[in-house]
């Protein structure tokens, strides 16, 4: 038996026989009827032990509630567990009056959230840490249904603040993911993929057992057996430009292989709903990196190959309205083809029509901004937001039809560049400044080719060649990209 079963059954014993030091009211048949009471109870200050009763039994009534109720819930403890204004209002007119230590601190205290330690009180029930991730599912869920309803916005705020703490970097344990770990793991990898379908275990062991793929995975102690995001990366001596090169390889004998060269991280995905907003791919990608490279010294470029999922959206935009881009005729006419599809199994129309496709990635990716002045694109978001480059441009990449639905094929590659991570961070943070290489900044210029036209698109910068200058200003040690942090 692990040391972590050992510890939750021994809180399981102590949250039921502390039921014995609660009043029987409290434990009602109806979880609607008791759940109120519950709260105040919780809130009261009890002992230790019959907190963790309190909390346990909480987690059981929440878990009977249908839906409706627990919205019903959310807004009961947004009313009953605020601040009080007044308080808040004398403890600063105090302050004002004498600004010492002690009128700081009730200050402070005034103004903290009644919220917060209630889910701190909450998480004392064994498994409570799992329980208030899937209760902060059900109330992302009700913020989006119902918009208008400001106060569930604010214990999501609360909310997230702890789980912020609570799933802090030093707490999070990395795992390798092969053939050999348990089937419970496996089949949630299976399950919670979500960039590239997996289907079924044999296509899941073509991802994990051959000597050239790896996957990794954070986990949490307090979620057994629960992964929070997971990474493929697949091994080979140069930059995929389309996905079905990486899902379909046939690998080779290991000493029939020359050592890779190339690390392609081609799949990144969070497992946990409810902890949306709590950001684990940096610190994934950073310590693979490191992972990789003590385990294969001969890995030189490490590379995402990357979804576009904002892409298709924002050029059936562009079909309807200009969406204040200025296009040319020929532009226009793309937009139109690869929209109606024709070219998917036409080598000649894909000919003719990738210059543009590429041209018009371009300005989504350097002209189309949020309101922050980022990247409408989330992918592009979080690797720039990383110190990475957007290197390559591939259509089409992805003739799925979740790549064919999210970007009608497009994929890109984002290249990690140690000697540039920080720079390209600082520059993305301060200014929004898309960090890229010379041929993709040269896309924005292009004017499309037709098809008798010669490619002349210069070779990728820094991805499947590198000069002996970049290489001699390459560190020898991947653990630089911590820099980006």
């Amino acid at each position: 038996m692990s040391n972590f079963t050992f510890l939750q059954e021994l809180l399981n014993t102590v949250a039921d026989q502390s039921r014995s030091l609660l009043p029987r009211s409290l434990f009602g048949e109806d979880p609607e009827q008791g759940l109120q009471a519950l709260v105040q109870a919780l809130m009261s200050g009890r002992g230790e032990a019959s907190g963790v009763a309190l909390a346990h039994q909480l987690l059981r009534h929440y878990q009977l509630l249908e839906p409706e109720l627990r919205l019903t819930f959310f807004r009961y403890i947004a009313e009953a567990l605020k601040p009080d204004p007044d308080v808040i209002a004398a403890a600063a007119q105090a302050y004002v009056t004498a600004r010492e230590p002690n009128n700081l601190d009730r200050l402070q205290k005034s103004v903290a959230s009644p919220t917060q330690e209630f889910f701190r009180r909450l998480n004392m029930a064994p498994g409570g840490t799992a329980e208030i991730v899937r209760m902060r599912e059900d109330l992302l869920g009700f913020i989006s249904a119902n918009p208008e309803l400001q106060e569930l916005r604010w214990i999501d705020s609360d909310l997230e603040h702890l789980l912020q703490s609570w799933f802090n970097r030093g707490f999070l344990v990395l795992r390798r993911i092969d053939w050999h770990t348990p089937a419970t793991i496996l089949d949630k990898i299976m399950a919670y993929e979500a960039v590239h379908k997996i289907d079924g275990w044999d296509d899941l062991r073509r991802r994990l057992d051959p000597g050239d793929r790896r996957c990794y995975a954070f986990f949490h102690p307090s979620l057994v057996d629960e992964p929070l995001i997971f990474v493929q990366v697949a091994l080979m001596d140069q930059p995929a430009s389309d996905i079905a090169s990486v899902l379909e390889k046939q690998t080779q004998p290991a000493e029939q292989s020359k050592p890779p060269a190339t690390a392609v991280f081609y799949s990144i995905s969070n497992c946990q709903k409810g902890l949306k907003g709590i950001s684990f791919g940096n610190f994934l990608i950073k310590q693979v990196v490191e992972e990789l490279s003590r385990e294969c010294p001969s890995l030189r470029t490490f590379v995402t190959l990357s979804p576009a999922p904002g892409f298709a959206a924002w050029l059936d935009g562009i079909a309807k309205s200009d969406g204040g881009a200025t296009l040319d005729d020929r532009s226009r006419a793309t937009v139109a083809a690869v929209r109606a599809g024709d070219w998917i199994a036409d080598d000649a129309a894909i000919t003719a029509l990738a210059p543009s496709m590429q041209a018009l990635a371009a300005m989504y990716f350097f002209n189309e901004k949020n309101k922050r002045g980022r990247p409408i694109d989330p992918v592009a978001r979080f690797h720039l937001g990383n110190g990475a480059r957007l290197e390559r441009i591939n259509w089409p990449a992805d003739l799925s039809s979740r790549g064919l639905g999210q970007a009608h094929g497009l994929m890109v590659n984002y290249l990690y560049v140690f000697n540039d991570i920080e720079k390209n961070h600082e520059a993305y943070a301060n200014d929004g400044t898309v960090a890229a290489s010379r041929a993709v900044r040269a896309l924005l210029k292009a004017k499309p080719r037709n098809r008798a036209e010669p490619n002349t698109d210069p070779p990728l910068a820094g991805i499947a060649q590198e000069s002996p200058d970049e290489q001699s200003k390459r560190p020898e040690k991947a653990s630089n990209i911590a820099k980006s942090e």
